[in-house]
């Protein structure tokens, strides 16, 4: 196995627009996350984690820098390559749950492994070993609409690994869960990323998963926050206490 970081980050910028109307939502980010860590990332609403995370899974271009994630650089990858990362390498789970409506949990599980063609008997294995690691066996043949909120989240979770992705990002995971749905899925997330050897990035405001995570990033307004800043607050109990140097180990 390799020793290099999961995840490396290096001066990274976007900005959008032009002139008077340039905004730039990250500002010469820097930062490494290594294997098999669980990392939060936080920071106040426009501070730039979504488009951070956009960046590092290949859903969005950085204006600047560069970001290698499992060995790949992404920031030098065509449409199609950065295609190929999220289907085979990143997995996605979003605020929003992000299901197909009209199909069952299972099928929902199921349609990564369809898109890389996978033979129907071990898709449904894999289906089966997933939901019943999420707890939801016995609600594989409901649609989105007839599961809570916990449960629809869930599903995105045992969705995203089902191609067993080498890296998680999860975007406020439990930003339309109450506080003990929440609590529940941030547990959840904790396990599997243990139980299944992955690496996390997950941007939150929830305190459980920060008190959870092996270390904490925080942004403002677009920059890296140092932990021995003013302005630093929250930092997971196994945090490294690294972050002042933009690296995490």
């Amino acid at each position: 196995m390799t020793d290099s970081p999961m995840v490396t980050v290096n001066e990274v910028t976007k900005t959008y627009g032009s002139g008077s109307g340039k905004v730039t939502a990250l500002d010469a980010v820097s930062f490494e996350v290594g294997r098999g860590k669980l990392v939060a990332l936080v920071g106040r609403s426009g501070s730039g984690k979504t488009t951070l995370l956009n960046c590092i899974g290949g859903l969005d271009r950085p204006s600047g820098g560069t970001i290698v994630v499992n060995d790949i650089t992404v920031t030098k990858l065509s449409e199609r390559a950065r295609t190929g990362l999220r289907r085979d390498t990143v997995a996605f789970v979003f605020q929003t749950f992000g299901l197909v409506p009209m199909l069952s949990a299972a099928e929902n599980v199921g349609l990564p492994m369809r898109l890389r063609n996978a033979k129907t008997s071990v898709r449904d294995k894999r289906v089966a070993e997933l939901l019943d690691m999420v707890g939801l066996s016995k609600h594989m043949n409901q649609r989105p609409a007839e599961l809570s909120g916990g449960q629809q989240q869930r599903v995105a979770i045992a969705r995203a690994l089902a191609n067993d992705p080498q890296l998680l990002i999860a975007d406020e995971p439990t930003g339309q869960l109450d506080a003990d749905t929440g609590t529940a899925i941030m547990g959840l997330l904790r396990e599997v990323i243990s139980t299944q050897g992955m690496t996390a990035l997950i941007s939150t405001h929830d305190q459980s998963l920060m008190d959870i995570a092996d270390s904490t990033v925080r942004l403002a307004d677009g920059h890296l926050v140092a932990e021995d800043d003013p302005t630093f607050v929250g930092t997971g109990s196994r945090a490294t206490g690294s972050e002042h140097q933009g690296r995490i180990v």
